[in-house]
């Protein structure tokens, strides 16, 4: 991780107007068909969040903006991802827990398994400094359309949060909401990760585990 000059980036406008915004996140939410996933992860005995948060993972990796974040006024790029979890722990509380996105989907998911399960039982987080986080949410007691997260200049990382899935005759569909700093992207970068999240959840089937 490094700090670099927004004026020397494809990132330069946007941070000249954004970044003393009192609001610069901007949501977009999509509907996914995640069939392929859920019977995937049934079929491996995978865990739903695991395989959506790997996607998410690899769909980001694909654009170079997701690289680059604003911080205390600051552009910082980094050359690497990780992916936040919120974990529930044994004493009723939530915490976080930062997963480094692996090449293989084997490592990914023997690193969310060890890590979400240290954070369960020690109750505190765990966070990284060296990659660019992507922070995902579930809230899966009930289905949800939309959500919007808190609009702070405290947390600016990219946010993807979901509900409880839906079952539609032969369809099983996810409405999926993508929080993001508009001094780190755009909405056409934005639109493209979501398209390409879709791209990635058809072609899990072509990681073998």
């Amino acid at each position: 991780m490094k700090e670099i000059n927004p004026k020397e980036t494809s990132r330069s406008a946007a941070f000249e107007m954004w970044m003393t915004s009192p609001m610069p996140m901007v949501t977009l939410t999509k509907t996914f068909e995640i069939k392929r996933l859920l019977s995937y992860a049934k079929k491996h005995h995978l865990k739903l969040n695991m395989l959506l948060c790997w996607c998410i993972g690899r769909a980001a990796a694909r654009i170079e903006q997701f690289y680059m974040l604003p911080v205390n006024g600051k552009l910082l790029e980094y050359d690497k991802l990780a992916i936040n979890v919120i974990v529930p722990n044994v004493n009723g509380g939530i915490n976080s827990c930062d997963i480094p996105l692996t090449d293989k989907l084997t490592d990914f998911n023997s690193d969310y398994l060890r890590m979400t399960k240290e954070v369960t039982q020690h109750c505190k987080s765990t966070f990284t400094d060296d990659a660019m986080v992507v922070g995902t949410s579930s809230m899966v007691s009930t289905e949800l359309d939309c959500i919007v997260n808190q609009y702070t200049d405290k947390f600016c990382n990219p946010m993807v949060m979901w509900g409880k899935y839906r079952r539609n005759w032969f369809k099983v569909s996810l409405p999926i909401s993508f929080q993001f700093h508009h001094v780190q992207m755009d909405g056409a970068h934005a639109s493209m990760f979501l398209h390409k999240l879709q791209i990635e959840i058809n072609n899990i089937s072509q990681f073998n585990i």
